[in-house]
């Protein structure tokens, strides 16, 4: 890490050969206080910078020694300023370095962390799982604009899970450091076999989420049944849960028993032509082909009606009654923060998903059983509702059609 200077840089890169490195990392984006100096930070979010630290650097490191330029997250676009690292020679980039913030200020007006007497604090690289959205947003960018280039991914790896998803955003390799911190180095052994493990099950094509299963049905994380016996929506407290015991009971006399241990049963899996696990290189931007710019999102397939432009197609919300602990969440959260969409049962406490569902998934979001709430494609027209009527399209004014020299 050096100024824009090309005897700093040259100097230090042939320093650095000296001890035989398998790669080099240029540091074009370290935060903390490095930018007020010249160096990290300010070097790495200027395209013209970066692109000429990398020329220097390349031209003493030679073919045969990997050079990658780190890259800071705090820029506008961090396409342009990998861009700039591949037109000036290096040979990869590092995505990202840490996000710049403060972390906290307590009751008593103080910030921390802190320095000195004086209680000062100044904007630092906040790292770990927190900046993992912003790491792979950048990661897939970068790997769509620039297909091929080598991309070593960093920012929020802390599980085999994680690292997976890093891989399929276009990252050729991985670095941790936050994770090891928290832990110890031992925690490299449980991704490198966490990732297999995945690669595995990934294989096998069996609905689960990487090393995770289907979410089974379950009230309160006790496996539940639906019984026909029973009233849609019944609640799981009070009369309704007495209703569901003694119709639980009868259930098991009828079957002699196999209704009490049916809903513990795992799935049946079917069977499945058995494959050689994928390789890692398989995994490698796999998901980049399914993102893109908002113009290109499937919101295309219009109707117009009465004036009124229909999008198609829509989903919408549906909750599972089975496993609905009535909490109320999502129809606060329509309520207030929605489309005053959902009702709830002052009876059952069940939330009621009403027609003015938009989709927004809001209500999915604050549900706090996991898959309670999934988005299924809506069935009728979705006719948007104001609060006041719609009025036709108002024609054009002649004024608009007359021309300026008239």
């Amino acid at each position: 890490m050096a100024k824009f200077d090309e005897n700093d840089w040259t100097r230090l890169t042939d320093m650095t050969m000296k001890a035989r490195p398998d790669a080099l990392e240029l540091n074009l984006s370290c935060p903390h206080g490095m930018g007020e100096r010249g160096m990290g930070l300010a070097c790495g979010q200027n395209p013209d910078l970066v692109r000429g630290i990398c020329k220097w650097v390349k031209a003493v490191a030679g073919p045969a020694t990997p050079v990658f330029a780190k890259l800071t997250p705090n820029v506008t676009n961090i396409v342009d300023i990998a861009r700039a690292a591949q037109e000036g020679g290096a040979d990869g980039v590092t995505v990202i370095n840490t996000v710049s913030g403060i972390m906290k200020f307590h009751s008593d007006s103080t910030p921390w962390p802190k320095v000195g007497k004086d209680n000062l604090s100044t904007y630092g690289g906040v790292s770990g799982n927190t900046i993992r959205p912003m790491a792979l947003k950048a990661v897939s960018a970068v790997a769509n604009a620039l297909p091929g280039f080598p991309i070593l991914a960093t920012g929020g790896i802390d599980s085999a899970d994680a690292g997976f998803q890093f891989l399929q955003a276009g990252a050729s390799g991985l670095q941790v450091c936050s994770a090891v911190q928290n832990q110890d180095f031992t925690i490299i052994e449980d991704l490198v076999s966490g990732l297999k493990a995945g690669l595995y099950l990934d294989n096998r094509n069996n609905g689960w989420d990487f090393q995770s299963e289907p979410t089974p049905k379950h009230q309160l994380g006790k496996p539940v049944k639906s019984s026909a016996s029973l009233p849609q929506n019944i609640p799981h407290f009070g009369p309704g849960l007495e209703q569901r015991l003694i119709t639980w009971q009868q259930d098991c006399t009828r079957t002699d028993g196999i209704a009490s241990i049916e809903p513990t049963l795992p799935p049946k899996e079917q069977t499945a032509v058995q494959k050689p696990p994928p390789s890692v290189q398989n995994m490698i931007g796999r998901s980049l082909d399914k993102v893109g710019t908002y113009g290109q999102l499937n919101n295309k397939e219009q109707v117009v009606l009465f004036y009124l432009l229909l999008i198609t197609p829509q989903v919408v919300a549906v909750v599972d009654a089975d496993m609905c602990i009535n909490c109320g969440k999502c129809y606060m959260a329509c309520s207030d923060s929605g489309y005053q969409a959902i009702t709830f049962d002052n009876k059952t406490h069940f939330p009621v998903v009403t027609d003015d569902c938009t989709g927004c998934t809001l209500c999915l979001s604050v549900c706090p059983i996991p898959d309670c709430i999934t988005m299924v494609e809506r069935q009728i027209p979705y006719v948007p509702n104001r609060g006041v009527s719609p009025l036709p399209p108002i024609p054009p004014s002649r004024d608009h059609l007359e021309s300026p020299s008239q």
